[in-house]
C-alpha cells in the first residue's frame, strides 16, 4: 500500500487543522493506522492510532485535542487537530500496520507516507 499525507500548513496557536492520509494500492480497511510526528533532531513520536475495528488510542500530549478518523470508502485516514499549541509543530507522518490492533511503536508499522509539515505560530 502507498500512503500520502497532505493538508499540513501554517496555523495560529489555538486553531485547528486537519491532515489527511490517502492510500492507494490496497484497501485501507485491512490495516491499522497510525499518526506520528517528528521535529529536527528528535525521534519520531507517536500521536495516535486507530485499529481496523475503530479502536483509538492517543498520546497523552494530544488526548482531548486530536481525533483520528477513517473513511474506508475514500481509503483515507484523517487527523483532526484542535486547540493547537506551538509544541505541535512538526512533520506529521501516517503509517499502516498489517496488524489489527492499535500500536504506539514505529516498529509495528509496515508502510509510511512521506510526511506533511504542520507549523503552529504564536
Amino acid at each position: 500500500v502507498q500512503l500520502q499525507a497532505f493538508g499540513g500548513g501554517l496555523v495560529q496557536a489555538g486553531g485547528s487543522l486537519r491532515v489527511s492520509c490517502a492510500a492507494s494500492g490496497r484497501a485501507l480497511n485491512q490495516y491499522a493506522m497510525g499518526w506520528f510526528r517528528q521535529t529536527p533532531g528528535k525521534d519520531r513520536e507517536f500521536v495516535g492510532s486507530v485499529s481496523n475495528y475503530g479502536v483509538r488510542t492517543y498520546a497523552d500530549s494530544v488526548k482531548g485535542r486530536f481525533i483520528i478518523s477513517r473513511d474506508n470508502a475514500k481509503n483515507t485516514v484523517f487527523l483532526q487537530m484542535n486547540s493547537l499549541k506551538l509544541e505541535d509543530t512538526a512533520v506529521y507522518y501516517c503509517a499502516a500496520s498489517r496488524g489489527v490492533k492499535v500500536y504506539r511503536l514505529t516498529r509495528n508499522y509496515d508502510y509510511w507516507g512521506q510526511g506533511t509539515q504542520v507549523t503552529v505560530s504564536s
